[in-house]
């Protein structure tokens, strides 16, 4: 067996495992995608991780498993998403791969970052994925869902980026074990609806997402997850 087919095993059993529908389309779109960083990797420093088989747990499989409590709340809809300090594309192109009908915009304040993502979306095929040169704080959106993973504290993630959310817009805060001195933190307008744990294939670590939204003015009623 080649290490290519191994590793599109694994990678069909992670899909398998966390419940997604994914084609043969999809599935050979994350291999080159994670072939794709590797081969940046060796010139500009998109991520630490270095080795091809670790890449595929702890960046595509740690991904991968945001995918479907992604579209849970979103029920299918066509949303405009973004995500925040996205480096070389995580969970962004990820999301774009799998979910054909998001919208996603991965910003960086990285010049060579973005232009990454730019170059993942031109070979991979993905009108739905866009990189931007930018801070948070300069994006307008407006975006129905903002995301992040392992890229600053929830305090800074919502402060920096809460220009850019829509009205009835949500935070997608990806973490390894419940970040409670982070919540704790929080500024009184914003409100965690809920903290969803994740379990990713391969990986025993902690993680979880958590969702935030604008907390709602007395009153008035808040869109339940």
């Amino acid at each position: 067996m080649t290490v290519a087919t191994e590793r599109a095993g694994r990678l069909g059993a992670a899909v398998e495992q966390l419940g997604l529908q994914l084609d043969g389309p999809q599935l050979d779109k994350l291999l080159d995608y994670l072939e794709l960083i590797a081969k940046w990797n060796r010139v500009y420093n998109l991520t630490a991780v270095r080795d091809p088989e670790e890449m595929l747990v702890q960046h595509l499989f740690d991904s991968l498993a945001a995918v479907g409590p992604l579209r849970f709340h979103t029920a299918g809809k066509p949303i405009r998403l973004l995500d925040v300090g996205s480096g070389a594309g995580l969970p962004g192109v990820v999301i774009a791969v799998c979910c054909p009908e998001i919208r996603v915009e991965c910003v960086d304040t990285v010049g060579k970052k973005a232009a990454f993502i730019q170059q993942a979306a031109a070979h991979l095929q993905l009108p739905n994925l866009r990189g931007v040169h930018d801070r948070v704080e300069n994006l307008k959106g407006p975006y129905d869902v903002i995301a992040s993973r392992a890229f600053a504290s929830l305090p800074d993630f919502v402060n920096w980026s809460a220009s850019a959310l829509a009205e009835q817009g949500v935070w997608m805060a990806m973490k390894g074990k419940r970040p409670d001195a982070e919540l704790a933190d929080l500024p009184a307008t914003v409100e965690v609806f809920h903290v969803e744990p994740l379990s990713v294939p391969e990986l025993s670590a902690e993680r979880c997402i958590v969702w935030m939204r604008p907390r709602a003015a007395p009153g008035a009623t808040s869109p339940g997850r």
